[in-house]
């Protein structure tokens, strides 16, 4: 986030600045904390995290400037970050790159196989999917659990 991506906080909406999608829109908190440390916000207001009236919602939604799209629902973030990828390969003709943090648990849902066929069709090499790979499922350990290997495969 900090070392890749090429935004400026001050210009979030820049057409130019690469993209990020919390696909996991459950850990908004630390999204909100990188945009804060970042620059695009006081990190004091980090407190009003989930208030009543804050901007700082429980899943993030594009009324924040720094937020692209709305989030929540496990497996649609990678389909957003290829449309936006595509968008920027074939119609904007634009240099940014789209980076999208999933979790290991939605991987196992269809629309991010979709997502990814459709990726890899179009070539889009200007998109970024990074898994978290942390076991954690709803309510049981992940499918494939700590085997990296097969994430790599």
């Amino acid at each position: 986030f900090f070392n890749e991506m090429r935004y400026s906080p001050e210009f979030p909406r820049n057409p130019s600045s690469d993209r990020f999608i919390l696909s996991k829109g459950h850990a908004a908190p630390v999204l909100y904390a990188a945009w804060a440390e970042a620059g695009a916000f006081p990190v004091e207001n980090l407190t009003e995290l989930r208030k009543i009236n804050s901007n700082l919602e429980g899943h993030p939604t594009p009324r924040l400037n720094f937020i692209d799209v709305a989030t929540g629902s496990l497996g649609m973030g990678l389909g957003f970050a290829s449309g936006m990828a595509y968008t920027g390969k074939y119609f904007d003709k634009a240099s940014y790159r789209v980076y999208c943090l999933l979790g290991d648990g939605e991987t196992s849902e269809g629309s991010v196989w979709e997502a990814a066929s459709f990726a890899s069709f179009y070539k889009l090499n200007n998109l970024c999917a990074i898994i978290d790979v942390n076991r954690l499922g709803q309510s049981d350990p992940t499918p494939l659990q700590h085997d990296l290997d097969v994430y790599r495969a």
